[in-house]
């Protein structure tokens, strides 16, 4: 038998072969994965050492999909209370791997080292093991209610906040890093951040006022592509200098950056280049409607700033 963090443990009658018991494995006591495990029981919400019977499986977390692939399931930390670091965190987990966090494990991090917690203070707040709270805090964990509530109680903070509440607010309302540091991107770095496609936000004078509109939009080779349709308001950059702007908001961390792109607007009208955004569009305009129209912006100037913290 083996498992990972996260996995179930279930406990079945040997008689029925229904599910008697069951809970969530938090804590490691072997590096393969084999018993005893520290197990949450979801009917009392209590830690135990458990040494597995006959009676009893594991079930495995699934793979989830990245990017259309399957990504593998997080390997087992060491079980010797590792992956408690302080001050800046490494840049590996304890398995030697990079970390990959979800967005629970990213705010759960934020909130523990903005109180100055070690993960095994955190831990023992929350009544679980520290290699359980490394594994949330450094892959895409779905961590137990139970879980939630605990480590909540234990960095002062709620359960809504821990699961991202609040995502129809503006973003930007955390509280800012202790010491921010503003600095500039190079343009290989802002072009690397516009990357294939996303949403930004094209300025443009319309005929009764200045706007600010956001749009989908393709990066094909140096040029920056929207889709739109003739009368509305993103059809008005045609024939003038407009900017683009693309930003991204890190709440869990109160981070971000900026990239904003300056160019002359065009129509693409050429059948064969119009195809090729077509076939090449990661999708459809979420706005909906018609929207055949293609604008294309060649940049003659990108910039971009990130917020980051200053060394202490």
């Amino acid at each position: 038998m083996r498992a990972q963090l996260g996995d179930r443990l279930v406990v079945e009658s040997t008689t029925t072969g229904a599910t008697r018991r069951d809970g969530e494995i938090v804590g490691l006591h072997h590096e393969d994965g084999t018993p005893p495990y520290d197990v949450r029981w979801s009917d009392t919400d209590e830690v135990t050492l458990v040494f597995p019977g006959p009676d009893a499986h594991i079930h495995h977390i699934e793979h989830r999909p990245v990017g259309g692939r399957e990504q593998s399931r997080p390997s087992v930390p060491p079980a010797d209370g590792g992956g408690a670091r302080t001050g800046t965190e490494a840049s590996e987990t304890a398995s030697g791997r990079p970390p990959n966090p979800g967005d629970i494990g990213r705010r759960v991090a934020a909130e523990r080292l903005r109180r100055g917690l070690t993960r095994e203070e955190a831990a023992r707040r929350a009544g679980m093991a520290p290699e359980y709270l490394a594994y949330l805090e450094e892959q895409p964990a779905d961590p137990t209610k139970a879980s939630l509530i605990g480590l909540a109680d234990a960095l002062d903070t709620t359960v809504a906040a821990l699961r991202g509440a609040g995502v129809d607010l503006p973003s930007g309302q955390g509280q800012a890093l202790r010491h921010p540091l503003l600095v500039d991107l190079d343009p290989d770095e802002c072009r690397a951040l516009l990357s294939t496609h996303g949403v930004g936000r094209v300025a443009v004078s319309s005929a009764s006022s200045p706007a600010v509109v956001p749009v989908n939009y393709e990066v094909v080779g140096d040029t920056i592509a929207f889709r739109t349709a003739p009368e509305s308001v993103p059809a008005a950059a045609v024939g003038s200098e407009v900017a683009f702007e693309v930003d991204h908001v890190d709440e869990a961390m109160s981070q971000g950056w900026s990239v904003l792109a300056v160019g002359t607007a065009r129509v693409v009208t050429e059948p064969d280049e119009v195809r090729r955004l077509v076939e090449g569009a990661h999708s459809t305009p979420w706005a909906g409607g018609v929207r055949e129209m293609w604008v294309a912006i060649r940049p003659t100037r990108v910039t971009g700033r990130r917020i980051v913290p200053a060394e202490p």
